[in-house]
């Protein structure tokens, strides 16, 4: 799994989590729906801007997103 597919499995884990819709995450993060729908299939280089959008509509911060075995070698 290279990192754009493990940024995107994680932010698909915590929206389900919270279970919330990607057009909910997107209403809340103002960000594109498309544009999540293709960060969750790994599919697009992201931005810090748009990491700190997403994590933060999430209600995470980036030491606990990141903090994940998927993340670490």
């Amino acid at each position: 799994m290279n990192i754009k597919e493990k940024f995107g499995f994680k932010v698909k884990e915590l929206r389900e989590q919270k279970e919330y819709s990607i057009e909910y995450l997107a209403n809340i993060s103002n960000v594109d729906r498309n544009y999540i729908s293709d960060i969750e299939k790994g599919q697009r280089n992201v931005s810090i801007e748009i990491i700190e959008k997403i994590i933060t509509a999430l209600d995470t911060d980036f030491g606990a997103f990141f903090n994940d075995n998927n993340f670490k070698k």
